[in-house]
């Protein structure tokens, strides 16, 4: 849970670099809510005897559209990670094939040493646990 809050919190920061565990943690408890409010927006209109599917579209569109920019935001620190410009976030807009390369990006390892994005965190990490 706290890599996801790590990600709102730096939901402007799009630079730096964000490791592998960074972003399939946060990625990971962005779909476990988004599962959640799709769950209750389902729900709501299966039931909708109180009106409640306009709350349910509703709070998961609240929803989606809040966690856009820190999505968008940890993956481009995640490509930075591996080396790559931010730039290449776009290719998850090719059809098919996008996404996939974008998912196999964010599975590489991260890229040795210091790069034009900073540090390397698992670096500085290692380092921190050491002291």
């Amino acid at each position: 849970m706290s890599w996801f809050l790590k990600g709102l919190k730096q939901y402007t920061d799009f630079s730096g670099r964000a490791r592998r565990q960074e972003y399939w943690m946060f990625t990971l408890f962005s779909i476990i809510f988004g599962f959640v409010f799709y769950s209750v927006l389902l729900i709501s209109l299966i039931i909708d005897s109180m009106g409640l599917g306009v709350f349910g579209i509703l709070l998961a569109g609240i929803y989606y559209l809040a966690i856009f920019i820190p999505s968008l935001a940890v993956t481009v620190r995640r490509l930075h990670d591996m080396g790559r410009s931010g730039w290449w976030y776009f290719i998850s807009f090719v059809p098919f094939a996008g996404g996939i390369i974008l998912i196999v990006f964010c599975c590489l390892d991260s890229e040795n040493g210091n790069n034009q994005w900073g540090s390397n965190p698992k670096n500085s990490d290692s380092m921190i646990e050491a002291i």
